[in-house]
């Protein structure tokens, strides 16, 4: 990942800590569970676990409070030092191991987890080879890798209508206002994901695509949809302009109960650290 991508996503995380959380926790799958528990069931079996782009730690938590058998040694990573900060007072997050590092240069030595997750976060990191292959270090033979990668808007919400308002604005935007190249969008596609990881030592990803029910009430939408990078550097004026005529036209698509549909596609992959 280049200076610029980071120094990117430091800033807009050290101005919006705990952005995803807020914008993904109350969403929920058909099963009921959120995305974050997804990933957490993935790795339901393993003791020692990272988590890569940990931001504020909500998946640390769930982790920590798993259910079933003795809470696993955890540990988290992340570019921004605002997020951790908030991961830390989450509860049975103060015994996790929380660093500021790169993906790419992982500080733990080799084999050190037999499970990582990664939530909304391995798709915005570039020299995905390298990526791949750190992953492969510190995870031990038989590990468990588990993602949720961002899939787009479900039709007919919330997120789709807001995209439809939002790209021109997007594409307008003079340089100084746009957001960085962020990401390999191999790892969008089940077949680039198995391309960057397979030659690292990984077995080839189960791939699902889940709809998460964003569904709340008008004053939370923007939470949900202001969340996109790509509104941040938006001059004050047009984000404020923006926000305006997309709250506008909530009222017509407010359900019985007065809520907002609102949804978004995710592709939660698994795949396993081959070897003996």
């Amino acid at each position: 990942m280049t200076t610029v991508q980071e120094d990117f996503l430091r800033t807009f995380h050290a101005a919006h800590p705990s952005v995803t959380a807020r914008a993904m926790a109350h969403g929920r799958a058909a099963d009921g569970r959120s995305s974050y528990e997804l990933l957490r069931d993935r790795v339901s079996a393993c003791d020692r676990v990272l988590d890569l782009g940990c931001g504020d730690g909500l998946l640390l938590e769930l982790l920590a409070g798993r259910a079933l058998g003795a809470p696993p040694a955890l540990a988290g990573l992340d570019l921004s030092a605002e997020e951790l900060a908030l991961a830390r007072r989450r509860p049975g997050v103060g015994r996790a191991v929380l660093l500021v590092g790169r993906a790419q240069q992982l500080p733990f030595p080799n084999g050190r987890f037999d499970g990582c997750v990664s939530h909304m976060a391995l798709m915005l990191m570039s020299e995905a080879e390298r990526v791949a292959a750190e992953l492969a270090r510190v995870l031990e033979p038989g590990g468990t890798l588990a993602a949720v990668l961002g899939a787009g808007a479900a039709g007919g919400g919330a997120v789709e209508r807001f995209l439809q308002l939002a790209r021109p604005l997007f594409e307008a935007a003079p340089a100084a206002q746009r957001i960085p190249p962020l990401g390999d969008r191999r790892l969008r596609t089940r077949e680039g994901f198995d391309a960057v990881f397979g030659p690292a030592g990984f077995g080839p990803a189960e791939w699902e695509t889940v709809r998460i029910d964003l569904t709340c009430p008008p004053e939370r939408v923007w939470q949900t949809v202001g969340s996109y990078y790509d509104v941040g550097p938006l001059d004050v004026a047009v984000r404020a302009d923006l926000r305006a005529r997309f709250e506008a036209e909530l009222a017509g698509m407010a359900l019985p109960d007065g809520s907002i549909p609102c949804g978004m596609n995710v592709h939660v992959v698994t795949a396993a650290r081959q070897g003996s």
